[in-house]
């Protein structure tokens, strides 16, 4: 059974950074594709960015240039580095750790962008 975790929501002004980091264990496999989503308050939840184990990469192209997501040293870990955020930015974040045709997820963690 695959656990994911994810932490590093919070509170920002608009203009400001926070990074999400996100783990999965429960697995000696390497999740190929490790991504980032979120959803706002009655709105679907939505991709935000997603990286393969090779570093192929896509956004959304709200966040374009704006937040970069990236692999950790260790095993199927994953990180979101969010930038020159935006009060349209407010979601709960969730990290997708999708494996053998079983989608895994974390709880979710709040990001809110508010002066």
């Amino acid at each position: 059974q695959v656990q994911v975790v994810e932490s590093g929501g919070g509170l920002v002004q608009p203009g400001g950074s926070l990074r999400l980091s996100c783990a999965a264990s429960g697995t000696m496999l390497t999740i190929n594709r490790m991504g980032w989503y979120r959803q706002a308050p009655g709105k679907q939840r939505e991709l935000v960015a997603a990286i393969t184990s090779g570093g192929t990469t896509n956004y959304a192209d709200s966040v374009k240039g704006r937040f970069t997501i990236s692999r950790g040293n260790a095993k199927n870990t994953v990180y979101l580095q969010m930038n020159s955020l935006k009060p349209e930015d407010t979601a709960v974040y969730y990290c997708n750790a999708p494996l053998m045709g079983v989608d895994y997820w974390g709880q979710g963690t709040q990001v809110t962008v508010s002066s």
